[in-house]
């Protein structure tokens, strides 16, 4: 019988039937699908922990791989966005229709295009041209359109926005009169001298008027230039220079957590070009200068004069700057063109289950990929954005999600380890929630479970990819067993090898892309992309498995000649498991040599995040006059703890889980880790602080 925690409110009844499971002979899958069936709606997440437990205790992971917290069932096998795809196609499994889509790409993209019903204004006289080599593939060539339009195809009536913030407030937009919006922008921008090509910057949190100020400059044939509203002046700056922006938009502040932050103040500060200010409240806070110009009065010569015609361009012209998240020197600066929102969009429909009129949030910014991402995965999936106009950690947000009826929901890591923490959305009932999708950073597997519980145990799609891959490669889909933290298969559309260090497929290493694919990108503004991306890559011969388990053929003809292929390099680190899926192991670059024997940071934090009071930690190699390289280890603790107690604790942790030849040196307890405004640790801090003290 099962040993429930104390404080349950499971009806006798159900628990009858939960514990009369045990007794009936079938397998731990079968029993815990069961189990789900039977408590959604009546288990905290402590008692789906313990009951999962239970139906996976006799399953071995060393053969079989992770247990899953997640399968299938009806309305996924046969309603979901694949399935339904899948079954026009004549597909009988995810593994086929993959298959079909990396062994025929050609095939492949001009069917999702055909899918989404992108728009074309003059449509292209081939796929793909692959003049310039597989390292620079222009997409739709020939091709006249302007990827706005696409954003429009479901009814004028439907919600495209629903916003809200801490005070409980929703705020609706529909189809129509989001397009009439970003129509007066762009009449805005023209008669405001702006052209065609001319790049406008964003230091914006996600709105609605951002998200019409974004798509109406693109409307316009403008590009966007996009800066994330968490950055300092100088880093505002240096974007906009190398962005080349001739003008900026931004907030005069914005209010998260209760603290109000001065947008404008720190535009200003980074440039002289001129400002259009929107204002937060009922009138601006702020003195503009002489060359600025308040957003009402900028937005209200576009409602005299909207730009009902889009500007078409070619399919290869830039619609948006992004940047990379560097921690020195400039980010490399990664132009997306009108075909990248495609990929954005495929992988919407494909991996996150986008469909008509579902409610989608992910809280995120312009200034990173996920913010443009949301925009068109969920436009011309004809579905609705969420945005929460504050920050998504207390009670205000478990609120929002419910009464917005979102889902599917975005996040990262980080954020889901303040709400176990904090445990403020165990209030709020998220059942309407289908999927969730994480990205970012590596996911502890018991984070991403009790995010699952959240809404009575759904599906957490793990993604990871980068804005030079306009998306994700590698993904999860709501036709394969969810394994907590771990990805089921690379993204539709695209490949990968995992080589080791001597260059040969293998379990575990390095992971390369396989070219080409939509969404890739193809030059950078301040770096050699050849460079960058193929410099010194290996090459693959055909007929070599993918890590995917897919032949390698010349899949696009004029692919290369020869029997080696070009290979893109993307710098992470994977491992393959025991029955197929993949777990991250981090950047190859911070990956460690303890005792003789390669091991990545990410794969030691799993492991020693795990202790008990232990909120996250950050480890580090550190090597001492040209010496063997030590494991020093940063902590952030939930409650004080002694540094000596958890290097005993750590190490015990790595010599029984991981390796006996793991050993951390030294453990430092600090209140934070610091991190890029993109979330991601900053090891190079970290290592310089072990150097100079």
């Amino acid at each position: 019988m099962i040993k429930f925690p104390a404080g349950h409110q499971i009806p006798i009844a159900t628990l009858e039937q939960v514990n009369q499971l045990w007794s009936t002979p079938m397998g731990s899958e079968e029993r815990w699908g069961c189990c789900v069936n039977l408590l959604r709606g009546v288990a905290r997440p402590e008692d789906w922990q313990t009951v999962w437990r239970e139906c996976f205790a006799e399953w071995s992971s060393e053969s079989q791989g992770p247990p899953p917290m997640w399968l299938p069932g009806e309305h996924e096998l046969q309603e979901s966005n694949l399935a339904m795809w899948m079954r026009e196609l004549g597909h009988h499994s995810f593994v086929e229709f993959h298959r079909w889509s990396v062994t025929d790409r050609a095939g492949f993209w001009a069917a999702a295009v055909a899918r989404l019903n992108i728009r074309f204004a003059v449509p292209p006289h081939q796929l793909v041209e692959l003049d310039a080599g597989i390292e620079e593939p222009v997409w739709f060539p020939g091709a006249c359109l302007n990827i706005v339009e696409s954003c429009f195809e479901a009814p004028a009536d439907q919600i495209a926005i629903v916003s809200g913030g801490s005070d409980g407030q929703l705020n609706y937009l529909s189809y129509g009169e989001l397009h009439a919006k970003v129509q007066a922008v762009a009449g805005a921008i023209r008669k405001a001298g702006f052209c065609p090509g001319d790049p406008l910057a964003v230091v914006l949190p996600m709105t609605a008027d951002s998200v019409a100020i974004y798509l109406g400059a693109i409307w316009a044939g403008c590009l966007i230039v996009s800066i994330a509203d968490s950055f300092a002046a100088r880093e505002i700056s240096s974007r906009l220079r190398i962005g080349g922006a001739k003008a900026v938009f931004t907030y005069d502040e914005m209010e998260r957590g209760g603290k109000r932050i001065p947008l404008f103040a720190k535009v200003a500060e980074a440039s002289e070009i001129p400002v259009i200010c929107l204002r937060h409240g009922d009138t601006l806070s702020v003195s503009l200068r002489e060359q600025d110009i308040p957003y009402d009065e900028f937005f209200e010569n576009g409602w005299a004069a909207p730009l009902e015609l889009a500007h078409h361009g070619s399919s290869d012209d830039v619609i948006n700057i992004l940047f990379s998240s560097g921690t020195t020197g400039d980010p490399k600066a990664i132009p997306w063109t009108h075909t990248t929102p495609i990929k954005c969009a495929v992988d919407g429909y494909c991996h996150q289950d986008i469909q008509p009129s579902n409610v989608t949030c992910w809280p995120t910014n312009l200034g990173w990929m996920m913010g443009p991402f949301l925009i068109f995965a969920t436009l011309i999936n004809r579905g609705t954005i969420a945005l929460y106009e504050d920050a998504p950690v207390g009670p205000g947000f478990g609120q929002f999600v419910q009464d917005a009826r979102v889902q599917m929901l975005g996040v990262i890591p980080t954020l889901v380890k303040a709400w176990r923490a904090s445990r403020d959305m165990e209030a709020w009932d998220w059942s309407r929630i289908h999927v969730y999708s994480s990205t970012g950073e590596s996911s502890q597997p018991d984070d991403m479970f009790y995010l699952s519980s959240l809404a009575g145990m759904r599906p957490v799609i793990e993604y990871c990819g980068g804005t030079e891959i306009g998306g994700g490669y590698i993904t999860s889909t709501v036709l394969q067993a969810n394994v907590p933290s771990a990805f089921s298969t690379p993204a539709a559309g695209l490949d990968f090898v995992i080589l080791d260090e001597a260059g040969n497929a293998a379990n575990e290493g390095e992971l390369f892309l396989i070219p080409p694919s939509l969404g890739l990108s193809t030059r950078l503004l301040n770096r050699d992309h050849r460079e960058t991306y193929f410099g010194d890559t290996p090459r693959i011969s055909v007929g070599v498995e993918s890590a995917s388990g897919n032949r390698i053929v010349q899949s696009m003809a004029g692919q290369g000649s020869g029997e080696d292929l070009i290979l893109r390099r993307h710098g992470d680190h994977f491992r393959r498991l025991p029955k197929g899926g993949f777990v991250a192991g981090g950047r190859v670059d911070d990956t460690m040599n303890l005792g003789g024997i390669k091991v990545s940071s990410a794969e030691l934090e799993r492991v020693m995040n795990e202790t008990d009071g232990v909120r996250e930690t950050a480890a580090i190699a550190l090597s001492t006059s040209g010496g063997p390289e030590e494991l020093v280890v940063f902590a952030v603790c939930d409650r004080p703890l002694m540094a000596e107690q958890l290097l005993k604790e750590f190490n015990q942790r790595l010599k029984t889980e991981l390796n006996p030849l793991f050993r951390a040196r030294e453990v430092r307890v600090v209140e934070s880790l610091p991190r890029t405004a993109s979330n991601k640790v900053m090891r190079r801090k970290l290592r310089d602080l072990l150097v100079n003290g």
